[in-house]
């Protein structure tokens, strides 16, 4: 405001009222100083800028952010799998011991009320060992008292198979068949050379088996008897103060997911091979009691061994017992299938976590491309410990 011939002037130019002084000004205040004008500085807005990244499509940004960071969990899995297939026999003899430690720990904290702690680790791994060592036995010996047998059922379910090619739909006539069997000799004979180093290196195979699985039941031993200790060691000497809670808290989301996952697994490939078991002696095909086992290896492969393992037990009981015996067991793999999928996973996973049937094979397929039958085996409990111990790194902390 300013004053302008006897007005008080705003500072847009209007005029507000003409200035009056003296006793006598109509609204002026005795004692009171007089008017003055007070200009107030323009204010200016100044337009943001906006960087080049903001004015870039919303979308695509976003993908962006997602791609780096996903090239760099899988630059971290890659080389993750890379150092433990430099050290192979390492890693899966240790994978070996948290299985054994998982199974086992409950019973030897069970022992370890009645007897001291290395007593009880000591009877609870010896009597699992000799449990084993028995059903290898036992196997063994039903497989060396049917040998007899099963070569002459093995001869005519052979010719009963060569009979059922020759029919619709295959219409496979008798030359055809013998040219495909002398086509499986002459490889056998151009390849016996090949075929004696394989089972040479086999051998080799058999001794790192046994240094892998002393390996496993050394560390098995500590694992039980002082698990925690040997966690709190690496917590206390490796990490800093600052990071230990979040060690601590998702070291136990770790191994509560992968315990779970190794007794859930346990639990339904011990279902399979007990129903699997009970089909095969009912149809009297042969060696039910080794296909059992199979089925019980096989089924730690989650979605695809336990159909390979009653793909195997299908051949048999077509070469053993026929056709309608073959279709029996072909109708027991959908039904299994069915009911492990909804029934058993649902029910025996709910301690675990529950990852969804794609993630699933996805998993069990990338680990049999990293590192065969193994990394097939190890995918679905690597995945479901990265994951549970992810949550428990984004849960807040419990007060």
């Amino acid at each position: 405001m300013r004053r302008r011939g006897g007005r008080v002037v705003a500072g847009d130019g209007r005029r507000t009222g003409r200035e009056r002084s003296g006793p006598g000004a109509r609204g002026a205040v005795p004692g009171s100083r007089p008017a003055y004008s007070v200009r107030l500085p323009s204010v200016t807005r100044s337009i943001p800028r906006t960087s080049m990244a903001e004015r870039t499509v919303g979308w695509l940004r976003i993908a962006a952010a997602y791609s780096w960071r996903l090239i760099l969990v899988g630059i971290v899995v890659w080389g993750i799998f890379s150092v433990l297939g430099r050290f192979q026999l390492i890693a899966v003899s240790l994978f070996l011991a948290l299985v054994v430690t998982s199974v086992l720990r409950p019973l030897a904290d069970l022992l370890d009320r009645f007897m001291p702690r290395p007593l009880s680790v000591a009877v609870a791994l010896i009597g699992s060992i000799l449990l084993v060592l028995g059903l290898l036995a036992l196997v063994g010996n039903a497989v060396a008292g049917e040998s007899t047998r099963l070569s002459g059922e093995f001869r005519g379910g052979v010719h009963r198979i060569e009979e059922w090619l020759r029919q619709p739909p295959f219409r496979l006539s008798a030359g055809r068949l013998a040219a495909l069997q002398q086509e499986v000799t002459d490889y056998l004979s151009r390849h016996r050379a090949s075929l004696f180093s394989s089972a040479v290196s086999g051998l080799g195979r058999v001794v790192e088996v046994i240094t892998g699985g002393a390996l496993a039941l050394f560390a098995s031993v500590f694992f039980i008897h002082s698990g925690e200790k040997l966690w709190s060691w690496v917590s206390i000497r490796l990490l800093p103060r600052g990071a230990r809670p979040r060690w601590e808290r998702a070291g136990r989301a770790a191994w509560r997911t992968f315990a779970g996952y190794t007794r859930g697994i346990i639990i339904i490939a011990a279902t399979n091979a007990i129903l699997v078991g009970i089909v095969l002696f009912v149809l009297r095909v042969p060696l039910a009691l080794p296909l059992t086992l199979l089925e019980f290896v096989a089924a730690f492969v989650p979605l695809v061994g336990s159909p390979v393992a009653l793909g195997v037990a299908t051949v048999v009981a077509l070469a053993g017992r026929g056709p309608l015996t073959a279709a029996a067991v072909l109708v027991l793999i959908v039904v299994i299938g069915q009911l492990e999928g909804h029934v058993l996973h649902p029910l025996v996973m709910s301690w675990a976590v529950r990852l969804h049937p794609l993630v699933v094979a996805v998993s069990v397929i990338a680990g049999s491309i990293v590192a065969g039958v193994i990394g097939a085996v190890v995918a679905v409990p690597f995945v479901s410990v990265v994951w549970a111990v992810l949550g428990a790194l984004r849960a807040p902390p419990p007060s």
